[in-house]
């Protein structure tokens, strides 16, 4: 395992958004002691959560678009992951799509609360929910059993999307919007999809 955790902190996505998170973190120590801030960080993580299934499902999984650099954005956000879904570089979400909605959500947050460390607390709950995200998205496609049984259903739940079927399992770090929009079904009674490996095809649907 040891060896996974070094080659994950060695990617530079995931190393400029654990910098800003131990920037936050850091920040929001001497606040630490109000219960806002630790309602902020942990909103921001539930932020995270909805979105990485509403994001998933309803942008990475659009019908691809005809505008060319709209396709090509999607492409490299997710479309390519799907043709090869081992390949690390495709892996990660670039910074270039992460810090600008990271910068948009503390300024939602600042306009609301205009409280400059619920702020950070906010956007550092968001990148640390980010970072679990990469690393349970990361360790799906090594070959490795994650440590936890948590970890290995929804690393079996991830394999499911990509090589059964890609119109089910969409949450990658829990089941809970899956379950509750029905995207969640038993692997045995869903037929196997000829675009899982090619979202590219899907627009004759």
């Amino acid at each position: 395992m040891k060896e996974y955790v070094k080659q994950y902190f060695s990617q530079f996505d995931v190393l400029v958004i654990s910098i800003l998170f131990a920037f936050g973190f850091l920040w929001l120590i001497p606040d630490m002691h109000r219960i806002h801030v630790w309602m902020a960080l942990a909103i921001g993580m539930l932020s995270y959560a909805v979105s990485e299934y509403l994001i998933h499902r309803f942008i990475f999984h659009m019908t691809p678009p005809k505008i060319r650099w709209l396709l090509a954005m999607l492409k490299r956000l997710h479309y390519d992951h799907h043709v090869s879904p081992n390949q690390l570089n495709l892996l990660f979400l670039p910074v270039w799509y992460s810090l600008p909605l990271i910068m948009l959500a503390g300024c939602a947050a600042f306009f609301i609360t205009k409280d400059f460390s619920l702020m950070v607390a906010f956007v550092t709950g968001i990148m640390g929910y980010l970072l679990y995200y990469e690393w349970t998205h990361y360790i799906a496609h090594q070959p490795v059993q994650p440590i936890t049984p948590w970890g290995r259903w929804m690393k079996r739940m991830h394999l499911w999307h990509h090589y059964k079927n890609e119109n089910y399992w969409y949450g990658v770090t829990n089941p809970a919007l899956d379950l509750l929009f029905c995207t969640y079904k038993n692997e045995k009674q869903v037929n196997r999809s000829s675009t899982a490996r090619n979202l590219e095809q899907n627009d004759m649907k």
